[in-house]
């Protein structure tokens, strides 16, 4: 596959990435600094190869993803775009845990989506959310684990911007009430009217993946296989963590074994 990466410099994107390295994929990296990987010996085995394409680009700056994607395109049509962008947590007592801007996915997400959705055919797209963002997935996080949530308040309005820009294009029922209805200062002004966003319900091609609370363990999957980890459409009770390396390896079965499974979906993911 031709595949497109954002926000991959690290964590499930970089792991990912790897394994779809390994599988023979070409990808097109997206890095705000590309000197991210000039100690990383297994990046730059791909680079050397033709594999791995490293492009400097910030994907809050539109016309820095349409440069990255045209790069992507001169190897064919974009197969996969995995988009895992995430700030850099930091703490503040008045809120809890903060990333700066408080936006940063929601706004790079759209960027993306205005721009890839000009390829015909559409390419397959993974984006990674978390789970506990809604009243019906804060309900089903274990107790214990409730006030780590509620410190994640500010950044979760920000993943739950990405998931309402997502559940326009692929046209799912979006419920104000139970999800609630991000604000300004998280979808921008005038986001629907956004230049190149694919209209309601007509990009269907896209997976969400919502992990519990993530974990730099070893991926159990690689020992374990399916019983690794565990995935539901919709919200698994009881979640308390997953792995970040085996959300990476889910995304790729996911994108190589079972997209006709879990395409047009939003599922979680715990151990």
């Amino acid at each position: 596959m031709n595949v497109f990466t954002i926000g991959a410099s690290r964590n499930i994107g970089y792991h990912a990435s790897l394994r779809l390295l390994a599988a023979g994929c070409n990808i097109t990296f997206m890095l705000r600094s590309p000197s991210v990987f000039d100690s990383d010996e297994k990046i730059q085995s791909y680079v050397q190869s033709g594999k791995a394409h490293l492009i400097k680009g910030d994907a809050l700056v539109q016309s820095d993803v349409q440069h990255a994607w045209n790069k992507a395109l001169t190897f064919g049509s974009v197969d996969l775009v995995l988009f895992s962008v995430g700030g850099t947590p930091s703490f503040k007592l008045s809120k809890g845990i903060v990333v700066f801007p408080p936006n940063l996915v929601t706004q790079s997400l759209l960027n993306v989506l205005c721009t890839i959705s000009t390829q015909s055919p559409q390419p397959r797209l993974i984006t990674i959310s978390s789970i506990g963002l809604t009243r019906s997935s804060h309900a089903t996080v274990p107790l214990l684990l409730k006030p780590l949530y509620n410190m994640l308040a500010v950044p979760h309005k920000d993943k739950v911007g990405a998931e309402r820009v997502i559940a326009h294009c692929a046209g799912w029922k979006w419920d104000s009430e139970t999800n609630g209805e991000p604000q300004e200062d998280i979808m921008g002004e005038r986001w629907l009217e956004r230049e190149g966003l694919p209209a309601a319900g007509t990009f269907k091609n896209v997976l969400v993946i919502r992990p519990a609370l993530l974990t730099d363990g070893d991926c159990k999957a690689d020992k374990e296989g399916k019983y690794g980890y565990r995935v539901k459409e919709g919200e698994i009770n009881g979640a308390w963590t997953v792995s970040r390396k085996d959300v990476a390896h889910f995304v790729a079965d996911a994108a190589f074994n079972r997209w006709n499974e879990y395409e047009n979906k939003c599922v979680s993911i715990a151990n």
